[in-house]
C-alpha cells in the first residue's frame, strides 16, 4: 500500500465477509491492530464495521464484538437479519450489507484520498470503479490463499491495490484461543473475528 502521510483514509469492513476470510485462514483478528496497521500515519476519517444482527435473541455471538468496536471508535452499522422460507420450504436468513457499504463509501468519497474495503464480494467491483472515478484510491483486503479463495477476481483486478489477509496476519492477528483439555470448544463470532 502506498504510504502518503497526509492522506485522508477510511476503512469499510464487511463484517461477515472479513469473518469468512479470517475463518478460511484459521485466524483471529485484532481490530485495534488492524486499524492501526492500515491507518499508520494517515488521517483516519472514519472506520466503519457492517454486520447484520439477529434481533430478539437473549445472546447474540456478534454482540460483544459490535459493542467493543462501538466503544473503540468504529462506526458500527447494523441491520436486522431477515428470515424467509425458500422455494423448497427451508428456513433461511439474509443480512446483506452491500447497499449500506456502497452508500457510505460514495457519500464519504469527497473527503477521502484512500478507501480500504475489507471484502471479497464481486458485487463491489462497480463501487470501486465509481470511487476511483471520484479520485479515491481503493485498496481491497481479502484472501486468495484459502480454499476456495475469498475474493472475486474481478474485484481484485479493479482495486488500485490488493492486500492478502494471509500476508499480514502477523501484524493484525491475535493468538488463537486455547482449546480446553483437548476438546475443541465452539468459538463464538466475537472470538474469531
Amino acid at each position: 500500500m502506498t504510504d502518503h502521510p497526509d492522506d485522508r483514509i477510511a476503512l469499510f469492513i464487511d463484517g461477515a465477509n472479513l469473518y469468512s476470510a479470517a475463518r478460511a485462514l484459521n485466524c483471529d483478528l485484532d481490530f485495534k491492530k488492524l486499524s492501526a496497521w492500515f491507518v499508520g500515519e494517515r488521517r483516519l476519517v472514519r472506520a466503519y464495521y457492517y454486520t447484520a444482527v439477529v434481533e430478539g435473541e437473549e445472546f447474540s455471538p456478534v454482540r460483544p464484538l459490535v459493542d467493543w468496536l462501538d466503544y473503540n471508535g468504529f462506526t458500527v452499522v447494523t441491520k436486522p437479519v431477515k428470515r424467509f422460507t425458500d422455494a423448497q420450504g427451508h428456513s433461511r436468513t439474509k443480512g446483506n450489507m452491500d447497499i449500506e457499504i456502497a452508500v457510505d463509501m460514495l457519500e464519504l468519497a469527497p473527503r477521502l484520498d484512500q478507501a480500504v474495503l475489507f471484502s471479497g464480494d464481486g458485487d463491489f467491483r462497480r463501487l470501486v470503479q465509481a470511487m476511483q472515478a471520484k479520485g479515491v484510491r481503493v485498496t481491497v483486503v481479502s484472501t486468495v490463499k484459502s480454499q476456495p479463495p475469498q475474493i472475486s477476481d474481478d474485484l481484485r483486478r479493479q482495486a488500485d491495490a490488493f492486500i492478502d489477509l494471509a500476508d499480514i496476519m502477523t501484524q493484525v492477528g491475535k493468538p488463537k484461543a486455547p482449546m480446553n483439555q483437548g476438546v475443541a470448544r465452539t468459538l463464538d463470532r466475537s472470538d474469531r473475528a
